[in-house]
């Protein structure tokens, strides 16, 4: 089981960096650049190219809403070559609140978008010539434009003709169609005991119609994570990000987030989270969010404590763990849950 960990929103890109070279050589094997509606995350990780040697870099995520499928296959294969080889294209569809308020662009048939996307930057990578029937019409028909538009492939040669591309899922038929056609899977909020009761059906329905040609899907999860004797306040955290996915990423009977808490059992405690974040009480929608929860969705507490908790991702088919160091020592933190992971 490999280690990785994220580079937060409000992590200053340049310190961020400098961490995560210093971690890499505690054993860190991959960093994932998250953009939202923040930095954009290609910028940054072309940045951690150059302040890295081995650790793959992948976004997590890409909007697939926000760029072509040519622009996405072009990007990756940018930092594919800068990095030499250690690019991962993390894509997911994002939510209506982000997509149609900061991009301005219609949220629509998120799945088939997803697919069409993975296909397309394929071909890009295998320097085929672009040709696409579905959303994305290539070349666009005259109809539509000019007339001129012309079926092309990339002018320069990728590093790889497959860079691995890892899917946001988190709802049945998303999370089915990641297991059948990406290379690894971006769940949020992972409880290592429930997930096979909430995702076990879609994956398997999925990996049945995966193709022999793909390797074994990855699976990246985990959470926060501190060792000691006297850590576990250290839980409360990550309360006001729970509490901002689950209350407002998203509205009320649209939010996928909310969705997984009432699947996991919680849904009294996902409805008040919701309703005191929108009514903007985000302190108490935080205070909201249920210990239990924290406790399962981290790697918090003693040492034993903590090497469970890695056996526990694991049994569960986690292959990257995915993990927040806390506290002021977190070379220490890294180093030690490589040599559990091992």
């Amino acid at each position: 089981m490999r280690i990785a960990t994220p580079l937060a929103y409000a992590t200053d890109p340049r310190s961020g960096a400098d961490a995560v070279a210093t971690w890499e050589q505690d054993g860190l094997d991959v960093v994932w650049v998250s953009e939202a509606y923040g930095f954009d995350a290609p910028t940054i990780m072309g940045y951690l190219a150059a302040k890295t040697t081995r650790l793959q870099i992948g976004s997590a995520i890409l909007p697939i809403y926000s760029r072509t499928p040519a622009l996405l296959a072009q990007t990756a294969a940018g930092l594919d070559a800068v990095s030499g080889g250690r690019a991962i294209l993390g894509l997911g569809a994002s939510g209506p609140q982000v997509i149609e308020g900061w991009h301005g662009v219609a949220y629509d048939r998120p799945l088939t978008r997803t697919r069409e996307v993975i296909r397309i930057c394929r071909q890009v990578w295998r320097r085929e010539t672009l040709v696409n029937e579905g959303i994305y019409r290539l070349p666009l028909p005259a109809e539509e434009g000019t007339g001129l538009g012309k079926p092309l492939k990339i002018l320069t040669r990728p590093v790889r003709d497959s860079i691995p591309i890892y899917v946001a899922s988190l709802g049945d038929k998303n999370v089915r169609m990641t297991a059948e056609v990406a290379d690894g899977w971006l769940p949020f909020l992972y409880d290592p005991g429930r997930a096979a009761d909430i995702w076990g059906a879609a994956l398997a329905a999925g990996q049945r119609k995966r193709s022999a040609d793909l390797p074994p899907l990855e699976v990246v999860a985990g959470g926060p994570l501190a060792i000691g004797a006297d850590v576990t306040g250290l839980r409360d955290l990550a309360r006001p990000l729970i509490a901002l996915y689950v209350g407002g990423m998203g509205a009320k009977g649209r939010n996928f987030y909310h969705d997984l808490l009432c699947r996991y059992g919680y849904a009294d405690d996902a409805d008040r989270i919701q309703e005191l974040y929108l009514a903007g009480r985000k302190t108490e929608a935080a205070a909201a969010v249920p210990a239990e929860l924290l406790e399962r969705t981290s790697l918090i507490g003693p040492e034993s404590y903590v090497r469970d908790r890695v056996q526990a991702y694991r049994d569960a088919g986690v292959t990257i763990l995915n993990v927040t160091p806390l506290g002021p020592d977190p070379r220490r933190l890294i180093a030690t849950v490589k040599d559990m992971a091992r």
